[in-house]
């Protein structure tokens, strides 16, 4: 099994719309080490972080992280290690679109 460290993905959602950070690939399972949220903006905002498995619908079970605030100007890092299988999604959510998400860690397939 060939392991690849990489940017698994980057995003800069729109307000308030849930968006697809990462999608786990056919044949591959992953392990997400860090996953950053930086607040671009002058205002502070919130931000929303889940894990579907198997690209399930949303439920509240699914949330890492929900309705955090990170300050202007800001960035929070988080350091986690979730395990993830075939067609797992990270889903991101913020309150205004100056917040940026970035996912870091190991694709092994």
């Amino acid at each position: 099994m060939a392991t690849v460290y990489k940017v698994l993905g980057q995003s800069n959602p729109s307000a308030t719309t849930a968006t697809t950070l990462y999608t786990v690939p056919a044949s591959t399972a992953t392990v997400v080490s860090t996953i950053t949220v930086a607040n671009l903006g002058g205002s502070s905002a919130t931000y929303r972080i889940s894990v579907r498995p198997a690209a399930a619908a949303q439920t509240n079970a699914m949330y890492i992280a929900y309705d955090v605030t990170v300050g202007a100007n800001d960035t929070t890092t988080l350091t986690l290690g979730i395990t993830l299988a075939t067609t797992d999604v990270i889903t991101v959510y913020a309150s205004t679109a100056t917040v940026a998400f970035n996912a870091y860690g190991s694709e092994i397939a």
